[in-house]
């Protein structure tokens, strides 16, 4: 379904009165976004593509638009101002309220804007959502959605890369079956700068279509990521590592350090490598990468210890 073809729906639901004017709005890969305004006010309907809008053939089940419904809902009483309200629902959409023109963290990183009050609240709103969710029944039935996780995830990230590092190959693929027996809360899984709105003192969480009870740590090092990445172009980034993580140290309440190196590693890997590679990188870039993930994937260190050694030997030179 189009995002044009919304639009009697959107009146059906009583969301929209009379005329009213859809504009696409940019960014993101897996769905149609698009800004609706009529008489009756403003809002944002998002439809889940079936393939994705990368360079490598990548299809998902667009049943993941309702994946994402059920993770706002659950995390509404947990992190209430923290997500948007979703305004109405039908199959293979929804409609959300418009936040206005906040922008997204991404863009301020990539500004070279390190806030690192945003960096700890985006690490304490995750852990909260972490230590709520822990073995809760509740979670782990509503978000059984590991074939929807594999394919967003564990395919494009893990076994993709796998196939093209072969050296890396069975630390990823050990990960990869790791990840997809491990139950322990409700994860975000695309927890990244350019899905959290931020103003001041405020941050909003969006793009939950990957949601899916299972290791935490893959939130953590996704993010992770994206923080050490963002740090080979504008380097105070890398001293958000440090406020992220011990803001969500403190709100999970566990241990996950081991796990989220681990997944760290692989994840860094895969963005030069993967599906989905990072679009902002140099060739020089994307081999100093490669080797230092090599370097450290068999023995991977503290976090403290591998950012680090990541600012000395890709950023500072």
């Amino acid at each position: 379904m189009t995002s044009a073809d919304l639009l009697p729906h959107l009146e059906a639901a009583g969301l929209t009165v009379g005329a009213a004017r859809m504009t696409p709005l940019t960014g993101g890969v897996s769905s149609d976004i698009s800004l609706v305004e009529s008489s009756s006010g403003t809002l944002v309907v998002k439809a889940a593509l079936e393939k994705l809008r990368v360079k490598d053939d990548w299809f998902a089940d667009v049943s993941r638009n309702r994946v994402e419904q059920d993770f706002f809902d659950f995390a509404a009483p947990i992190i209430p101002a923290h997500v948007p309200r979703i305004l109405g629902r039908g199959e293979g959409w929804f409609a959300m309220e418009y936040l206005g023109e906040m922008p997204n963290w991404k863009t301020k990183l990539l500004s070279g804007d390190a806030d690192e009050s945003t960096a700890k609240l985006a690490g304490d709103v995750l852990g909260r959502l972490h230590a709520a969710s822990w073995l809760d029944d509740t979670a782990r039935t509503r978000f059984n959605t590991l074939p929807n996780f594999h394919a967003l995830r564990i395919e494009p990230y893990l076994l993709k890369t796998a196939e093209r590092v072969p050296e890396a190959a069975p630390i990823l693929l050990a990960e990869a079956a790791r990840l997809a027996g491990t139950q322990l809360a409700l994860v975000h899984g695309d927890y990244s700068p350019k899905n959290l709105l931020v103003g001041p003192q405020r941050l909003i969480v969006l793009d939950a279509e990957c949601a899916w009870f299972g290791d935490p740590a893959f939130d953590t090092a996704f993010m992770l990521t994206h923080l050490h990445l963002k740090a080979l172009l504008h380097r105070d980034a890398i001293h958000l590592v440090s406020g992220f993580w011990s803001a969500y140290s403190t709100a999970c309440g566990h241990d996950l350090e081991e796990r989220t190196v681990q997944l760290l590693l692989c994840l860094v890997l895969a963005r030069v490598h993967g599906k989905s590679p990072v679009e902002y990188l140099s060739d020089a870039q994307r081999g100093g990468i490669t080797r230092f993930v090599l370097a450290h994937l068999s023995q991977p260190p503290s976090l403290e210890t591998l950012t680090a050694a990541f600012d000395q030997n890709l950023i500072s030179p």
